[in-house]
Formats: structure tokens, C-alpha cells, sequence
């Protein structure tokens, strides 16, 4: 055997071909010396210390099969690539370790690893739903998010055997890691067919191996065209250096031969033979691998798309048309609409800071707060629609399970599934439980777990678009928002933009509103928003000017006038767009002016803080500013943040404080706590008129000077500077 082994002129011919015998002319020897041909040409350095080291070589396959001379000795490559990967890659591995073996510095008695060719950009890629029985020992290339990490094991390859009676070993091929025992004893005078397998001896060879789980990804295009059924996943088997690449909520392209594996319900029963498909991994390309950069979201740009958002991006004013398009069937609500754009182009990234920006939009039901969420999720690049009331707190975080052999397996939730994407959570006042399960991921972008001897953290940068009614159904002016939502402080301050939704009554708005209604149910198939009114007359719409747009409202721009046409953007076109600006514009810059604007207000909001039990303003707001004047620009593709974005940014603010500090008779109590549960105006007036009536009934007297009402304001530690007004 071992002379045998001497005549072979291929060094690693027992790598890649131990059940073939080897014949000077054969299919294999044929292909090895095409290959070896092939690599001669196209490798110009090749350093064997980093091949010895790393095992593997990643080959691109586009150049496998665009290079004519390898073709032309090779015709049948593509269909045997496809039909027969195995041998085909072992064919190109032998190639390229006989190319090794006559770099300098190898060294043919010592032992040369096998290595591994990685293929990539093999196409076509394949959707998980369609891999079949049919595709059984084809190579196939997946898309998906890892929702399952399973934990690192071996898996034999060649087994020892010591022969019980005359201790003579032998190897045996463990073919797919399955148990196999020798059938004879190599000695010709030994009959005895029992052998002892020897696991700690030299002879028996391990690989590492790792199972993970993908589930197709949630940004796919036609994933609401089916959104009935549940997401298919798929169980990928990793070998050698594809172990430990990856983690739950990554975006990975695999590529792999699809194999069966037998699913042993119960081996005693005589059940059917139940087979259940698998991949067994060749390469795998992570979204890490590609910068990690926001939006790595797998979504094609193909010429006509690139086209589509060039014209898009010369159109008049792109950000009242992109800000309509978000979500057409809700009537009005702009603000709300210009801070959930802002929120899925995200801000500027940079070490240490985080981009998302993060959205909760409170209000009286029945405004259409649900179907701005399922807007978002669905004009995301990569979105995740979860609801509050039937949602656990590990369904939104991470889950640790337990497997067979003890060891942990790590399962991603809504989160860390909505990596580098939105997560919308609505309902978020039903979820009063899982709130801290949020604090972390939101600022720190990262979800730590430690249960029972297993300490992790997994990467969550997902922006969060969260809609909350408020206690009691109704929201209540004379409360404040703390009060109103029953949300812990730390997890209020986190969000950048918090907006209020309330159903004022209001004849010119429900007369508009209800003509938007009957013309979405009247069928009106295109996406033109075209509202005659009455009042349309009354209305300018010339606006225009740029002198006159600096005075007119960030809300009075974006919205669309009665009797004007506007065409909108499609649902799949914005989605495009959206990822296209995550995708290139990743780090916009703040000009010197709009830094001042910014630095101008947030030090206005400073001192009217100052005074005693007001809602604290941190550097958190200065830096939610800072995070939407850099998405304001990312919007129309702008690489500088202008003045212009500064100051509607600086509006989009104002709105939102207004909301939260309005104490309903119109005037702005800053004393309001919009963190705290600090007292509304309103609650201050009825426990001093409590103490009042107390102090009454005790000294049995109704008139008191304003002297004793001051006293007891200073003894109950209610700040009222004037007692007249």
C-alpha cells in the first residue's frame, strides 16, 4: 500500500480521493491536471506558510467560469460544478495542493493539510422555500438571517481500530461523521471480527463541526405576497475554518452541497423513514464581512433601480415627497411621518456612537399609529413587526437552549433579528414587563445574556419605532407623560423623538380626512393623492419662494394642499431608496453653522431647566439632534448637514416638546417632567386645594390671606411664584 502511495504523483491524493484508487488516466486525473493548468495561470503569489496555516482558499467562481481556456479543456465544468460538487471541489483542492507542493519551503516528508477550496459568488442564489428533494446533492446558495448558533463539536473522519484478539490497527473512513466498524482483520491469520476503537491514537482524525439554523430573510420582496405561512428555515452544517463566523442575526449568503439526514424520532418504533434536508457548508459570506456597514440588507440594486433613485433624487423638494410617501393612507400627521423617515435612513456612523434613531409615537386610538408601523416594516430595508400584548421578553431578546449533550445553543429574537434594520414594536404600553430587556439594546446596541454558566453578548443596532396608547384610553392633558404612559423614565429618555397624537375635533381637518377615507375605499388604484375641497380656495399652495419658505412651518411645507396632485412613491421604490442611502451616504458631516443652530438650542433648553424639579436635559438630546440633522441630509443624499437642515430639525423638536410640556390650556410648563413623574400644573392646584380644605376644617374658617396660602406652598414644597394670575 505504502509503495502504492510512493507512485502516486499527486502529493495529497488520500485528502481528497481515500476510497479511489488511483490510474494515470482517469475522469479525476484529467480534471486535477485542468485545474492545476488553471491555477498555474492565474495565481501570481501564493505564500504556502499562510495556506499551511489558514486550510482553505476562497475562489471566486465567476472567474472559474468566465476564463475560456479552462472551459475549452473543461466543457462540462458548470453542469459537473452543479451535479457533482463534491468531487469537482476535491478535484480543484488536489489542483491547488500540487501547485503548493512546488512552492519553496515545502517539504514532502512532512505532513501538508488538506485544503479546502471556499467557492463564492455562486449563483444562482436559491430561495429556502424551494429546496427540495429534487435538489438533493446539488450545490445551492442560500440568503438568510442565523437565528439559531449552535455550539462547536468534532466530528470524526477516520477511525483507529485496535483488532481485539491480535491488537493489529487499522483505519476506517467515518464517511458523514457515521460510526463504522472495520469488516475484517487486516492480519491474513486473524478471523476475529470484534475491534476496540482507539480514540486518543494518531491514526483517528477529527474536524470541527457546527450546526446553525437560517431562516429567509425578513426583507425579502416577496415575503408579503405569502406572509400566511411560517418563515422556512433550514439547518446549515459547518465544518473547520466555517465554525465560529457567524452569530444569531447575522444577514449570511451560503453556499453548500444539500444532503439528508435521517430524523430518528423514536429508532424502536417502526416508523416510516422520515428524511429531513440539510446543507452541508462550502463557503459562507457574513454582512460583517462586507464592512459591516448599516443596511447590510441583501437588497439588489439593478441598473433600472439606479436609474429609478437618480430621478428620484433630482425631483423639486424630495423631502415632503418621500415624507408623504411613507405612509399614504394616514391622513396629515407630517411631523410624525418627517420623524419616521429620518428614523429608517438613521444617522451618521462613527465609533462609539450609535446611529439609530428611535421613535415612540403616543396617542388616542384609532389615528393610524398601527398602519405607520406596518408602513415602516414595510419600506425598511430590513423590518420587524412585533406586537406588545403577545410578545415575551426572550422573544425579543435572545434565548438560551439547552441541547442534547448539555452544551448551549443561542436563538436570536425580533432584535437581534432586526439587526441593521427596524424593529416597530407596537402596543408598547402592554409590554410594561419586557421594558428592561430594551434599556441595553438601545443605547449600548448590544444584547448582553448571563444564565447558568453562559456569559455572551450579541450585536442588536436596530432602530426601534414603537407606538404606545396611553393609560386609560384616552390621554390625559393635565397628566404628564410619565403619568399618562406608565413607562420607567430611563427607557422615556432613550427615545429620541417622542410624539403625541391627539383626536382634537376640528371641522376643516375631519372634513378633509373624511374625503381621504371615501377615496381609499373608493378604489382609486392609483397613488395619487388628489383632495378637491371646498376649502381648497382659501388655501395658498404657493410656496414656492425661498424667502417665503423660511417663515412658513416645517408642517405647513411637507403638507399637500386640497386640489393638488402629487405622485407618490411606490412602496418598493422608496424601499430601494432607503437602502441605497443607508448603503452610501453612511457618514455625513455637520457644517459649522448648523452646529451653531443646534448648540444655540439645546443651551436654550438648558436654561429654562435650570430651575428647581423641571425634567433634566442632557447631552442625550444634544446628540438625538445631532443624530436627525445628519439623517435630514442622508435624506437628499447630501454628504454636508446645511443650516436649513439644522433649523427643521431644531422645528421637529419644538413640536415634540410642546407636546409633551402643553398643559393643556396652552401654556408651556417646563416644570412638567417628562421623565419623572413630576407634577402636571393641574395636580399641584388640587393637592394644595386638599391641604387647603383640611386646614380649613381644622381651624374651622373659609377666608385665608395670601400670606398663610404662601406658607403653605412653602411648607408643602410647591414652587407658585404668583398667586394673582
Amino acid at each position: 500500500n505504502d509503495s502504492h502511495n510512493d507512485r502516486i504523483p499527486y502529493k495529497g491524493w488520500n485528502h481528497y480521493f481515500p476510497d479511489e484508487v488511483y490510474e494515470s488516466i482517469s475522469q479525476t486525473t484529467f480534471r486535477t491536471r485542468v485545474a492545476e493548468n488553471f491555477f498555474n495561470r492565474i495565481i501570481k503569489s501564493l505564500k504556502l506558510s499562510e495556506l499551511e496555516e489558514q486550510k482553505y482558499y476562497k475562489l471566486d467562481s465567476k472567474i472559474l467560469l468566465n476564463d475560456e481556456a479552462f472551459l475549452s479543456e473543461w466543457p462540462s465544468f458548470p453542469e459537473d460544478i452543479k451535479d457533482n460538487p463534491a468531487h469537482t471541489i476535491n478535484c480543484l483542492g488536489l489542483a491547488l495542493h500540487q501547485v503548493a507542493s512546488k512552492l519553496d519551503g515545502y517539504d514532502p516528508n512532512a505532513e501538508f493539510p488538506a485544503i479546502r477550496i471556499r467557492l463564492i459568488n455562486f449563483e444562482p442564489v436559491v430561495p429556502i422555500k424551494e429546496i427540495k428533494a429534487g435538489l438533493f446533492g446539488k450545490l445551492v446558495t442560500v440568503r438568510g438571517t442565523v437565528i439559531r448558533v449552535g455550539p462547536a463539536k468534532l466530528l470524526c473522519v477516520r477511525m483507529g481500530f485496535a483488532c481485539t484478539s491480535c491488537r493489529r490497527p487499522q483505519t476506517v473512513i467515518q464517511k458523514d461523521g457515521v460510526y463504522t466498524l472495520p469488516k475484517s482483520c487486516i492480519s491474513s491469520e486473524c478471523k476475529s471480527r470484534t475491534f476496540a476503537p482507539l480514540c486518543s491514537s494518531h491514526l483517528t482524525i477529527t474536524r470541527n463541526l457546527q450546526i446553525i439554523k437560517i431562516q429567509e430573510s425578513i426583507g425579502d420582496s416577496d415575503h408579503r405576497s405569502d406572509g400566511g405561512r411560517v418563515p422556512r428555515t433550514i439547518e446549515i452544517e459547518l465544518t473547520d475554518d466555517l465554525v465560529d463566523v457567524c452569530c444569531p442575526g447575522d444577514n449570511v449568503t451560503i453556499t453548500g452541497i444539500v444532503k439528508v439526514n435521517n430524523s430518528e424520532e423514536n429508532p424502536r418504533k417502526r416508523t416510516p423513514n422520515l428524511f429531513i434536508l440539510y446543507i452541508e457548508g462550502v463557503s459562507i459570506v457574513t454582512s460583517k464581512g462586507s464592512g459591516g456597514r448599516l443596511g447590510q440588507n441583501n437588497l439588489e440594486f439593478s441598473l433600472k433601480d439606479y436609474y429609478a433613485i437618480q430621478e428620484l433624487h433630482g425631483e423639486h423638494d424630495l423631502f415632503r415627497l418621500l415624507v408623504n410617501s411613507v405612509c399614504p393612507t394616514v391622513y396629515g400627521h407630517e411631523a410624525v411621518k418627517a420623524g419616521v423617515l429620518l428614523a429608517l435612513v438613521g444617522g451618521a456612523q462613527g465609533a462609539g456612537r450609535r446611529p439609530n434613531i428611535h421613535v415612540l409615537i403616543v396617542g388616542d386610538p384609532g389615528l393610524g399609529k398601527s398602519h405607520m408601523l406596518h408602513a415602516c416594516t414595510s419600506v425598511a430595508p430590513r423590518g420587524v413587526y412585533v406586537c406588545g400584548n403577545t410578545t415575551s421578553s426572550s422573544g425579543l431578546t435572545v434565548t438560551l437552549t439547552k441541547e442534547q449533550g448539555g452544551d448551549f445553543a443561542l436563538e436570536a429574537g425580533a432584535l437581534v433579528l432586526a439587526n441593521h434594520g427596524v424593529c416597530c414594536i407596537d402596543e408598547f404600553d402592554k409590554m410594561t414587563s419586557q421594558h428592561q430587556a430594551l434599556l441595553e439594546a438601545m443605547e449600548q446596541e448590544r444584547m448582553s445574556v448571563a444564565k447558568g454558566g453562559v456569559v455572551c453578548s450579541l450585536p442588536a443596532h436596530s432602530t426601534i419605532i414603537a407606538a404606545a396608547n396611553p393609560a386609560g384610553g384616552h390621554y390625559n392633558r393635565a397628566k404628564s407623560l410619565i403619568e399618562n404612559l406608565r413607562m420607567s423614565a430611563p427607557l422615556l429618555s432613550r427615545f429620541d423623538l417622542v410624539f403625541i397624537l391627539l383626536d382634537k375635533p376640528n371641522a376643516y381637518l375631519d372634513s378633509l380626512l373624511s374625503e381621504h377615507v371615501m377615496a381609499l375605499h373608493a378604489g382609486s388604484k392609483k397613488m395619487k393623492m388628489y383632495l378637491k375641497s371646498a376649502l381648497s380656495s382659501s388655501v395658498s399652495s404657493d410656496f414656492e419662494n425661498t424667502q417665503e419658505r423660511q417663515d412658513i412651518s416645517l408642517v405647513e411645507r411637507l403638507k399637500i394642499r386640497p386640489g393638488e396632485k402629487i405622485d407618490l412613491v411606490p412602496q418598493e421604490l422608496l424601499r430601494k431608496y432607503i437602502a441605497y442611502v443607508r448603503k452610501y451616504v453612511p457618514t455625513p458631516k455637520l457644517s459649522e453653522k448648523a452646529g451653531q443652530i443646534l448648540q444655540k438650542f439645546y443651551l436654550e433648553l438648558r436654561a429654562q431647566h435650570r430651575e428647581k424639579e423641571s425634567t433634566p436635559v442632557t447631552t442625550r438630546q444634544l446628540e438625538s439632534m445631532i443624530r436627525l440633522t445628519e439623517a435630514r441630509a442622508k435624506v437628499e443624499l447630501r454628504e454636508e448637514a446645511t443650516e436649513e437642515d439644522a433649523n427643521d430639525v431644531v422645528e421637529l423638536m419644538k413640536l415634540t416638546l410642546i407636546d409633551i410640556y402643553d398643559d393643556g390650556k396652552g401654556v408651556m410648563d417646563f416644570k412638567r417632567s417628562h421623565n419623572g413623574s413630576g407634577m402636571s400644573q393641574a395636580s399641584k392646584g388640587k393637592r394644595f386645594i386638599a391641604a387647603l380644605q383640611r386646614r380649613a376644617q381644622l381651624e374651622n374658617k373659609n377666608t385665608f390671606f395670601i400670606d398663610e396660602m404662601k406658607e403653605l406652598c412653602s411648607i408643602m414644597n410647591l414652587q407658585v411664584t404668583d398667586f394673582t394670575s
